[in-house]
């Protein structure tokens, strides 16, 4: 899988992804880095078929209106060390791959985990 590391999240992050086999890039790998812009992101990602990592709710809001990034994941932890976010990371990598390859915006938290279906696979109704 491919991943876009948002930049409030540590870019160890990224490299853990690229660790366990997946394609991940941090913002900093961008050219603007950590100042690379939300709309530029989400860019880059859906014209790579990433996946953006975030703990940025304007990218959940965002995604929810206009369906960009097409591919979403939100690390919903609240104020945690990095060192946590990196153990529930390797602890649920696998529980997250398959999040993503259900649906198109996950919510990945200690306690939660929400996956909302692809846009037009939603049942009629």
């Amino acid at each position: 899988m491919k991943f876009l590391v948002d930049a409030q999240l540590p870019a160890r992050l990224a490299r853990f992804l690229s660790s366990s086999g997946h394609d991940a890039l941090h913002t900093l790998d961008l050219s603007d880095g950590n100042r690379t812009t939300d709309a530029r992101i989400a860019e880059v990602a859906d014209g790579s078929d990433r996946v953006v990592v975030t703990k940025d709710r304007d990218f959940r809001d965002s995604h929810l209106l206009t369906g960009s990034p097409r591919r979403l994941l939100v690390v919903a932890t609240g104020n945690i060390t990095n060192d946590a976010l990196l153990a529930l990371f390797v602890k649920n990598l696998d529980v997250i791959v398959a999040a993503m390859d259900e649906g198109d915006f996950v919510e990945f938290g200690q306690d939660v985990l929400v996956v909302r279906r692809r846009r037009g696979d939603e049942p009629p109704g």
